[in-house]
């Protein structure tokens, strides 16, 4: 079943109707949240892949126009419980779903929340059709920065990070510089520090990560995530990533880009100028503030979330990464040196290498060494099409496995 395209905007109509694309996880409910203490904000669509309890909770709550599962028996079961409730939801099914919601005329906002390399196609089209972009699915630059880039400099969409490090980097750039493709360099930008919490693992010794239990994994000290990307936390790959993704938002070599361990979470990255001065954007532990930031932009709301008193806070410190008790932070930085289709290729093995381990399959220590096996055998090359980004995806996961399963 697709969309009817048909445009339905009217002089009346809502101006700001917002597509969740991934409602049923973390970042999805905190938008709802937000969304939920404004009323100038409407709900268009809502997408999951599986989960009909939590989407048919959304439905009855919001009253979105759509609601998209991916997968095609869910669909079917929440179409059944809407009829039941007596809900005018319209479902829809397949991944291809999500690429008509993204480029629906009638919405104007999309929050790309899609975990993983699912997530690249709908965000993708989001921006090809000149929609506010609000972006928390970091795979897609991630994957495929340069076409993403591309699309956006040929479109009128606009483009503002969800994740709370680049979200913070935003706000302390110059606004002539803020959106991909401003010369930060030419307004005396020295560097950008994205600061990373150093996850449950920080202290422990390194002969104990061999025992790591994935529930242990995914308990973080201060933030509230998915379980992916929990992992990816706690191995620090998420700040790998975050140095690739903070390249292609900002212009900026992996040179410029500095990672500090900051266990408190209260500083969510900085801005050093060539005069000496930093720029620090702080805030709460709680992703409802990036979002609502995002949302608002230019303006600012209410998160709802809870006000920074720096009085009940404990001394803020920083420290330098062990890239020895963090090595897919390291290889994160090699991938965003390289370039091409190394970040695809690092992305793709991360993704097998941690569902390996949240599967039981193996340990949290053989995380790194799948991702290293197969960025060693696999030959990188220029990702100037979808078509070679997906190749390289899909060799990337199959090697992944294959190393996987030796170990």
């Amino acid at each position: 079943m697709g969309i009817n395209a048909t445009p339905q905007r009217s002089a009346a109509a809502p101006s700001a109707q917002i597509s969740i694309l991934g409602s049923t996880g973390s970042i999805g409910k905190s938008t709802l949240e937000v969304i939920a203490l404004h009323p100038q904000y409407q709900v268009f669509a809502l997408t999951a892949n599986k989960n009909v309890a939590i989407m048919l909770e959304q439905c009855q709550r919001f009253s979105p126009r759509y609601a998209v599962m991916v997968d095609e028996q869910a669909a079917e079961e929440l179409r059944k419980s809407l009829k039941a409730y007596g809900l005018e939801t319209e479902v829809l099914a397949g991944a291809q779903s999500l690429v008509e919601i993204a480029s629906h005329p009638d919405t104007d906002t999309i929050m790309a929340a899609i975990v993983g390399s699912a997530g690249l196609p709908s965000t993708l089209a989001a921006v090809k059709h000149s929609k506010k972009v609000l972006l928390a699915n970091k795979e897609a630059l991630v994957m495929a920065g340069d076409l993403f880039i591309g699309a956006l400099a040929a479109s009128d969409a606009v483009l503002l990070p969800i994740d709370s490090e680049h979200n913070a980097v935003f706000q302390c750039l110059p606004p002539e510089t803020r959106f991909a493709g401003g010369d930060i360099c030419s307004q005396g930008v020295r560097r950008v520090v994205l600061t990373a919490s150093g996850g449950p693992f920080r202290e422990a010794p390194l002969s104990a990560l061999e025992e790591v239990t994935p529930d242990q994994a995914c308990k973080h000290p201060n933030w509230s995530m998915g379980r992916k990307i929990s992992v990816d936390s706690a191995t620090m790959m998420n700040k790998g990533l975050e140095v690739i993704e903070a390249c292609y938002l900002f212009g900026v070599g992996a040179q410029m880009v500095e990672v500090l361990i900051h266990p408190q979470s209260i500083v969510h990255s900085m801005v050093e100028y060539a005069d000496g001065s930093v720029l620090a954007q702080m805030g709460s532990p709680d992703m409802r503030v990036p979002i609502a930031y995002s949302l608002a932009w230019p303006n600012r709301i209410a998160s709802g979330a809870a006000y920074l008193d720096l009085t009940k806070q404990s001394a803020l410190e920083f420290f330098a990464p062990d890239l020895e008790r963090f090595p897919c932070l390291r290889l994160g930085i090699e991938a965003a040196k390289m370039g091409g289709t190394a970040p695809t290729i690092l992305n793709a093995a991360n993704e097998v290498a941690v569902e390996s381990f949240l599967q039981g399959k193996s340990r949290f220590t053989a995380i790194p060494a799948i991702i290293a096996g197969v960025l060693e055998q696999m030959t990188c090359r220029k990702a100037d099409t979808l078509d070679i980004i997906r190749e390289a995806d899909r060799s990337a996961r199959e090697l992944a496995r294959q190393i996987s399963d030796r170990l």
